[in-house]
């Protein structure tokens, strides 16, 4: 009761009245009627709530002034109560802001009608003052002879036209999600360049307490609400990430746009067949499992990362109908199809158009670079089991076809990975049915992403049709430098 007491005598005061305290704002208003219905609301359940004017027009609900430790503590209670809104945070109020006690009007305290009157008991002393000394300097420039004539009245001074206000800048429609606040403006620069980067556009403000925020957006309140939490979970976005209007984040210092994506929810749709997720998953480089149809963690968390990063729904049957559709349309624009390897009796989703057959030789198949792609595949199929598939993985490293590798060996597997300036290269193997088989594709390495993508697409549909020819050995030439 000891700060509605001070409010009650300093309402209508400046804030610099008490320079080191705080409000803890609750949420803000387009009209100052919805601004007071909203607090008297709050009044009801909390003291010292206060009104106060932020830009562009908006009423701020909040409660203060307290002393910042105290907020600080008091907005973590009442957040863990969940009495307050999720997004409610500690400000500093400009020294000129007003707070105004809910249920008052601004300028209307006991201290203010004093003050009101004592104004203008001065200004009522001043101009009679003023008109008794014109009085006097009528009289005494007037002419003897004039005497009693009636002198004409003085016309009026004209008041000087009030000067226009200026307008507040017409502040965005829509939601924001706020991400990081910064005190010092270079270090939010160098954020807001962060952050264009990773969503295409952002903005920078300066809040009403002198800080700099970072923030995307304008997006539609039920887009904010729905993201949010999506894109905090997949660490995309700071855990203390927050959606807020306009008015909280005060004035706009760098203008974005709308961040790429990041749509509004709508209906939501069936998830398709989990092989076809788990494959469209594996091609977005989500998913390192097994196509089995299951619904393991694996393929929960690769269906979490895809809606973070592709931003297109936050519905994960809208999410993945759309990677699938685009998976497709990837696949007919570069042209693979199904090959049928006689010589290793393998077939496998490849990029033909790519590709041309060079040589069979002994337990492989060579396929060099068609119309300058830089391209190159090898399938290899032999009798054996483990150790003949680390021997082709050993001859597939010796050769340089898959440059410095990464090894992921297990029983009954092989995966190579690798990289030059010239190239990127992948190799993968089994031991199925007595054989070690498997494939290695090269591609140029100004393409990675799309090198990735197709040894998914082999990896997913190299089988077996036919028998394969006699095993003689291995190879000793290598496809590429």
């Amino acid at each position: 009761m000891r700060r509605m007491a001070v409010m009650v005598l300093a309402a209508a005061l400046p804030a610099a009245a008490w320079a080191e305290d705080v409000v803890i704002r609750l949420e803000a208003k387009r009209t100052a009627e919805a601004a007071a219905q909203a607090a008297a609301a709050y009044a009801a359940r909390f003291e010292n709530v206060v009104t106060l004017d932020l830009p562009g027009g908006w009423t701020g609900i909040a409660i203060g002034p307290l002393e910042r430790e105290e907020a600080v503590a008091r907005l973590a209670e009442l957040k863990a109560a969940r009495a307050v809104p999720s997004d409610a945070f500690v400000s500093a109020p400009p020294t000129s802001t007003v707070l105004v006690p809910a249920g008052q009007e601004a300028g209307t305290t006991a201290d203010d009608a004093a003050d009101t009157a004592n104004d203008a008991a001065e200004a009522e002393e001043a101009a009679a003052a003023d008109d008794a000394a014109e009085a006097e300097e009528i009289a005494a420039d007037a002419d003897p002879a004039d005497a009693g004539a009636d002198a004409p009245e003085p016309e009026p001074a004209a008041e000087p036209e009030p000067a226009p206000e200026p307008e507040a800048p017409a502040l965005p429609e829509g939601s924001f999600l706020r991400l990081e606040a910064y005190a010092d403006e270079a270090e939010a620069r160098a954020a807001l360049a962060r952050w264009s980067d990773a969503f295409g556009s952002a903005w920078m403000w300066q809040l009403p307490d002198g800080w700099f925020a970072i923030a995307i957006g304008p997006l539609p309140a039920e887009a904010a609400s729905a993201w949010l939490p999506v894109l905090r979970s997949a660490e995309v976005i700071p855990s203390d990430a927050l959606a807020t209007e306009a008015a909280a984040l005060g004035t706009p210092v760098e203008e974005g746009a709308a961040p790429n994506g990041l749509e509004a929810p709508g209906e939501a749709q069936p998830l398709p067949p989990l092989d076809e997720v788990q494959r469209a998953l594996r091609w977005a480089g989500h998913y390192e499992g097994e196509i089995d149809g299951k619904d393991g963690p694996m393929t929960q968390a690769a269906i979490r990362a895809q809606i973070a990063t592709a931003r297109a729904s936050t519905d994960p049957g809208t999410a993945l109908r759309l990677l699938i559709e685009h998976r497709n349309a990837w696949r007919a624009e570069l042209g693979l199809r199904e090959l049928r390897d006689e010589a290793t009796g393998l077939s496998v989703t490849a990029p033909m158009e790519a590709l041309a057959f060079d040589r069979a030789e002994r337990a492989l198949s060579i396929y060099g670079p068609a119309n300058d792609s830089g391209a190159a595949m090898i399938l290899f199929s032999q009798e054996g089991g483990q150790q003949e598939l680390l021997d082709l993985a050993g001859l597939v490293t010796a050769l340089g076809w898959v440059p410095q590798p990464r090894r992921a060996i297990s029983q009954g597997r092989v995966r190579l990975d690798g990289a030059n300036d010239s190239h990127v290269a992948s190799a993968e193997g089994w031991v199925r049915d007595g054989r070690a088989e498997g494939f290695v594709l090269i591609w140029p390495a100004s393409d990675p992403d799309t090198q990735r993508r197709i040894a998914a697409e082999m990896s997913d549909s190299l089988a077996r049709f036919a028998e394969a020819g006699e095993d003689a050995g291995a190879p000793a030439l290598p496809v590429s430098e």
